[in-house]
């Protein structure tokens, strides 16, 4: 007969929404959240599967939720989504806003006189 070694049953990892949740970029809190376990237990967890730990997997996992949404943001472009082709040219292209000051021939200077010995005024 096998002896009890008591205490609580290892946690058993859904890889399947943890990969989701990785590729949507969500920290280790939040899918240990989604999981409804500890952070703490989540990254040991890993660690024991041979994974290195949740900073590991997370490395190994999140490219492909970058790529899907880089892939998304040029489709937009490419459909005429003005804003993202403004910004997808500031990103890749080094293409910025200039903001131009004229300074107006007639303006007068402004003057501002401090007198640090003056009475102060209610």
């Amino acid at each position: 007969m096998a002896k009890n070694k008591g205490g609580r049953p290892k946690y058993e990892i859904d890889y399947k929404t943890l990969l989701g949740l990785c590729k949507l970029q969500c920290t280790g809190e939040e899918c240990a959240a989604v999981l409804e376990v500890d952070y703490d237990t989540l990254n040991n967890r890993l660690k024991e599967d041979g994974e290195g730990g949740f900073s590991d997997f997370f490395k190994k996992h999140s490219a492909g939720g970058r790529a899907s949404l880089r892939r998304r943001q040029f489709k937009a472009a490419d459909d005429g989504n003005v804003t993202m082709l403004i910004w997808l040219g500031k990103q890749y292209l080094g293409q910025t806003d200039r903001m131009e000051q004229k300074q107006d021939e007639d303006a007068l200077p402004i003057e501002v006189n401090f007198n640090v010995n003056a009475p102060l005024e209610d």
